[in-house]
């Protein structure tokens, strides 16, 4: 992936409003009406959000007469993901190397770790 396409799209979905409209977006299409009813804006604040997501290549917008549904475009949350899962993996291996060595230390004390030094 693109590492201007990969920070365009992480600095889009930091902002809790965008990643709520393609929450919103992943049901289905909207009106810019319908994607702006739950916030406490107005209807050009959302439509700069939208314009933001659209940049990032996060959403489409169609054109149906007076209609212009805007829909999910996943393709750059696809790549965001498997950008992700590189990083999974590493602490998968990490976690399973500290079970593993949890595991060494419990075998090697069998009696719980106490000291059976006496004094």
């Amino acid at each position: 992936m693109d590492d201007d396409r990969l920070n365009a799209t992480f600095a889009t979905l930091a902002d809790p409003t965008r990643r709520a409209i393609l929450a919103r977006l992943a049901l289905g299409e909207a009106t810019v009406n319908e994607l702006a009813e739950p916030f406490a804006m107005s209807l050009p604040a959302v439509s700069r959000h939208l314009k933001v997501l659209e940049r990032a290549g996060l959403i489409s917008r169609g054109r149906e007469a007076q209609w212009r549904p805007c829909r999910l475009e996943a393709a750059p949350l696809r790549e965001v993901a498997d950008w992700i899962e590189h990083y999974r993996r590493f602490w998968d291996a990490s976690f399973d190397r500290m079970a593993d060595y949890l595991k060494e230390l419990q075998t090697a004390k069998p009696n719980g770790g106490s000291d059976d030094r006496k004094n």
